[in-house]
């Protein structure tokens, strides 16, 4: 299986029709049957994505007694700062009142990686956790400005799957993020002996689906990234790093808003091919760095079936559901 490519040139460099239309069926039809699809020909300049990367690899060589200025605030409602190696795991799970047997057993398997949460300046309910300036001068000033850059290009995404759904509103889903409950995710997954990964004594990141809209990714040249094959379940296959292309998949929220029509499918970060590991008498890994950018509903925001995918055949499958409910039942697990 190999992920369906779209080319979005069409979509913002042209007022013609037909031409936006069909970038927009694309984009649908990979949604429909893969969940995953590759972007290439965006709006996001080269330079940007580079440099973002360049501040990524500064803010992770940084001491720990220096990314330690902005921690995680413990437990799970603010989802922001500096995440160290084993405080995160990510899951399936959902809460169902008592859970600490669940959390216990999800961290005997810890997934090595270190994460950099940043959202919106506009949301006191998610604070930001920002270094001190004199620790990493302009680095909060470029990751400002980054995630506004993000949030503009995840907005033409959703308006191009909104004509593809055949709503007669093309900005029916993105009025409905303002912008202000995306999540900006730097993630450095560190080296680590290709045998442990092997034999599950840790991972990178476990297989699971994403709660949010969309998901765009951002990858470095390492590789690891794999999508659940929807034809053979279970079965797990490369989606390689392409510069400069976005990958970007469905949801669990936007599945449930599209009536299981369009597909939240199981991903995860595993071992890197062959020929990007550190060969040596631990064949250690290369370190990985991604950028997840999630687009989320605002959270007041009621997630009930869009009207184009639904009829007296097929009627709604889910209850409304608010997304800040949905999103405690999925977050009060990973930390």
């Amino acid at each position: 299986m190999a992920l369906p490519v779209v080319d979005f040139s069409p979509w913002h460099n042209t007022h013609d029709e037909p031409s936006r239309r069909r970038v927009a069926n694309e984009l649908v039809d990979a949604c429909q049957k893969v969940g995953f699809v590759r972007i290439i020909n965006h709006s996001l300049p080269e330079s940007t994505l580079d440099e973002a990367f360049t501040w990524m690899q500064r803010l992770f060589a940084l001491s720990e007694k220096e990314k330690m200025q902005a921690p995680h605030p413990p437990g799970w409602a603010v989802h922001r700062g500096y995440s160290w190696p084993g405080l995160e795991k990510v899951s399936q799970f959902m809460s169902t009142g008592d859970d600490e047997e669940n959390r216990k057993k999800l961290r005997e398997i810890p997934d090595v990686k270190e994460v950099y949460d940043i959202g919106s300046e506009q949301n006191p309910s998610q604070p930001n956790q920002w270094l001190p300036e004199s620790t990493l001068l302009g680095f909060q000033p470029f990751m400002t400005q980054f995630y506004t850059t993000l949030d503009i290009l995840g907005k033409e995404i959703l308006r191009a799957l909104a004509l593809g759904l055949n709503l007669e509103d093309e900005e029916y889903l993105a009025r409905k993020h303002s912008g202000q409950d995306n999540q900006l995710r730097l993630l450095h997954y560190l080296p680590v002996p290709a045998a442990d990964l092997e034999n599950e004594r840790v991972s990178r990141c476990a297989a699971h689906t994403d709660w949010s809209s969309i998901t765009m990714l951002f990858q470095d040249g390492c590789g690891g990234l794999e999508v659940e094959d929807v034809s053979r379940p279970g079965n797990f296959v490369p989606a390689p790093p392409v510069k400069n292309s976005i990958i970007m998949n469905v949801g669990d929220l936007l599945q449930r808003w599209s009536n299981d029509r369009l597909r939240s499918t199981n991903h995860r970060v595993g071992l890197p091919p062959l020929s990007d590991r550190i060969e040596g008498p631990d064949r250690v890994t290369r370190e990985r760095y991604s950028i997840p950018y999630f687009m989320s509903p605002d959270d007041e925001a009621v997630i009930e079936c869009i009207p184009s995918c639904m009829s007296e055949d097929q009627p709604a499958k889910y209850e409304p559901i608010t997304r800040r409910e949905y999103n405690r039942m999925r977050a009060s697990m990973m930390y």
